[in-house]
């Protein structure tokens, strides 16, 4: 007994300083006087800078678009193009927390907004629903973003795109390159709807986006024959591609004519999934949007079940396993868009059940 108190005496001994201050509390010192240097100290954050495996902020999620449609229709009375530019419901990812209320009443993206109202859908990935009415013009504008859209529904639609003046149909894939002039418009009756895909968040993290606006509500553009046009991918096309494969799961990215993806940082690609069937499982560090083109099923994400069906959209936030299952009515298509482009020309994008020794750069 007397042994351990001498030990104990002789550790509290070596914690005091001379003027009388633990270890603990002249630390506690430290930290605060880094303050007014403006440093922080590494080691209390390590493990947070160092995560031993992907740790992303945005969670899985689905949006149902009969739940969204009202909504979407009702922005359309309300709403015109002149003060939206873009008529558009973000798919805001939950985990991102509530818009400001500045947002929700102005109907606007402040500068001065914090991340968590930034058009995060996933950390790297933006979807959104876009609605143009009869005799619209969404007008036009230009800016660093890429932009693929998804047509879900309507007629009479269409979007010039530096010149060129494009179709809407549904299904159709229609990519807007970076720095090029876009205005979107609608002929005819009813509501045309698409789904946008853009590399927005990262512009959170590179602030290096610019955006400048024509002079007129459109550029000058002539008709285009959508079959033929490099920013163009028609859904009679690529289910062809999809129905010509064997097996009950088959898929197939978008790609340019020369073989290249669609862009640098987003790329796309379709997926048929034959009634009573499942994708295989998988887990991977890229960020996904799907849409449902047809059909029904659910997907299984990091151990949670999403029911979906036409028109849904859901999203798929990195290393999150994930399984897709068609229902026994109909075989399912689907629709995605993803950051796998950056991630593989960083060196970022990973599989699991890769041989990590093959990841060991020089």
């Amino acid at each position: 007994m007397a042994i351990l108190t001498e030990v104990k005496t002789q550790v509290e001994s070596q914690q005091l300083t001379v003027d009388g201050k633990t270890k603990e509390q002249q630390t506690n010192e430290l930290l605060s006087q880094l303050r007014s240097t403006n440093t922080l100290p590494l080691w209390a954050q390590m493990s947070k800078l160092n995560p031993p495996a992907p740790n992303p902020t945005c969670i899985p999620h689905i949006w149902k678009y009969d739940e969204i449609k009202p909504y979407l229709l009702r922005a359309g009375e309300l709403i015109t193009e002149k003060q939206a530019e873009r008529r558009v419901l973000m798919l805001v990812n939950p985990a991102r927390g509530e818009p400001s209320q500045d947002i929700v009443l102005k109907g606007v993206l402040s500068t001065n907004t914090s991340s968590e109202d930034a058009p995060y859908t996933t950390d790297t990935v933006y979807a959104g629903l876009q609605l143009v009415m009869p005799n619209e013009t969404a007008p036009a504008h230009r800016h660093t973003a890429f932009a693929m859209r998804f047509i879900i529904e309507g007629n009479g639609g269409f979007t010039a795109v530096h010149g060129r003046r494009i179709k809407m149909n549904r299904g159709d894939v229609i990519l807007t390159p970076t720095w090029n002039w876009h205005d979107h418009g609608k002929d005819g009756s009813g509501p045309m709807i698409w789904l946008d895909g853009l590399d927005l968040p990262n512009f959170r993290h590179f602030p290096v986006h610019f955006v400048e606006h024509y002079d007129k509500p459109r550029y000058p553009a002539e008709d285009v024959d959508t079959d033929n046009s490099p920013i163009v991918f028609p859904w009679a096309k690529m289910q062809a591609r999809l129905d010509a494969e064997d097996g009950d799961w088959v898929t197939k990215p978008y790609l340019k004519e020369n073989g290249s993806e669609v862009s640098k940082i987003l790329g796309g690609s379709a997926e048929r999934l034959n009634a009573g069937t499942s994708s295989p499982e998988i887990r991977e560090t890229a960020s996904s949007v799907y849409h449902i083109v047809k059909g029904s099923g659910h997907s299984v994400i990091d151990g949670k079940i999403f029911k979906w069906k036409k028109g849904d959209t859901f999203c798929i936030p990195a290393w999150n396993k994930y399984q897709h299952f068609a229902s026994d009515e109909s075989t399912a298509y689907l629709y995605r868009f993803d950051d796998k482009p950056m991630l593989r020309a960083l060196g970022f994008l990973r599989t699991e059940g890769v041989d990590v020794e093959t990841l060991v750069s020089e």
